[in-house]
């Protein structure tokens, strides 16, 4: 008996220029049993309304572009009442969330990986009601995340991300925020803050694996605070270099609620999608919100 499945694409995703991978995707999911419905996006919220109109009516959906095609991806299925199981194939030009997951660089190969994945829950963020898979962040270089131009960033990558980070620093500044993490309250000026679920923020930021559990019903939350000398500033640098947040320069907990209150409305990225969000932000961690074969 033949399953179904709902293929997702985001055809202006990746460096890849030839799509004859797709071939072998195909074949994959056909010899394991699945008849395939393919979907192309076609501008920005695409792939939601796809998911969620369409999701519904297969045994899987897999999606494939970069992080942001899934975070679409994903909040259209979580409108439904029984979503079906996901799947990725990582196609985007840096994949910060497929390399969480160690998902396969080989589209053919990360297809099967997916048939042949028993499935696992994975934990989903809320951000003041819609859902992101591996990041919500706001302050410096969250700009580059959605603004760094598709072309620019199918050719180079991470280094778009440096890239158009570094066009932001004449614009670098601090922002007034209190920070509730579960209850543990910080008050002050915040270069940048990220409630992460994930090893690596656009190769910027990057965690180390025994932090990080995709499934334990707790994000880790970021902040930089603003410097106010050069041996804040060497802390920072140096707790960055060593993948150390314990020390000095920055701030990191394991937290399932977040709340920020700032002085002003701060636009955030959501899995490098833009979000414009007002003076209070509430951010959970949704524990095992999303079954995913991948």
């Amino acid at each position: 008996m033949f399953k179904t499945l709902l293929l997702i694409v985001n055809p202006k995703a990746g460096k890849r220029r030839s799509r004859s991978f797709f071939f072998d995707i195909f074949q994959v999911f056909s010899q394991a049993g699945y008849l395939i419905r393919l979907r192309l996006t076609a501008g920005p919220g695409d792939a939601t309304r796809i998911a969620r109109e369409e999701g519904g009516q297969f045994d899987l959906v897999v999606c494939y572009g970069g992080d942001g095609t899934l975070n679409q991806v994903t909040n259209g299925l979580l409108q439904l009442d029984s979503p079906p199981p996901v799947g990725y194939i990582a196609g985007g030009s840096t994949n910060d969330f497929a390399a969480s997951l160690q998902l396969p660089s080989d589209p053919a190969e990360a297809a099967q990986a997916i048939v042949e994945s028993p499935g696992r829950y994975l934990d989903v963020g809320l951000f003041n009601g819609h859902h992101f898979m591996y990041v919500a962040s706001f302050g410096a270089f969250t700009k580059a995340s959605y603004s760094a131009p598709q072309d620019l960033k199918n050719d180079l990558g991470h280094l778009a991300y440096i890239i158009e980070g570094i066009k932001d620093l004449s614009s670098l500044r601090s922002y007034r925020a209190r920070v509730e993490a579960d209850g543990e309250v910080f008050d002050g000026k915040f270069l940048f803050g990220a409630v992460t679920n994930t090893l690596s923020l656009g190769g910027l930021v990057k965690l180390k694996s025994e932090d990080v559990v995709l499934d334990d019903g707790k994000f880790e939350m970021i902040l930089f605070p603003e410097p106010k000398s050069l041996v804040d500033l060497n802390d920072m640098a140096r707790a960055l270099l060593l993948q150390d947040y314990s020390g000095n320069g920055l701030i990191m907990r394991h937290a399932s609620h977040v709340t920020v209150s700032t002085e002003e409305s701060l636009q955030w990225s959501l899995d490098g999608e833009r979000e414009d969000a007002g003076r209070q932000v509430e951010i959970q961690a949704l524990h095992h919100r999303l079954f995913a074969r991948m």
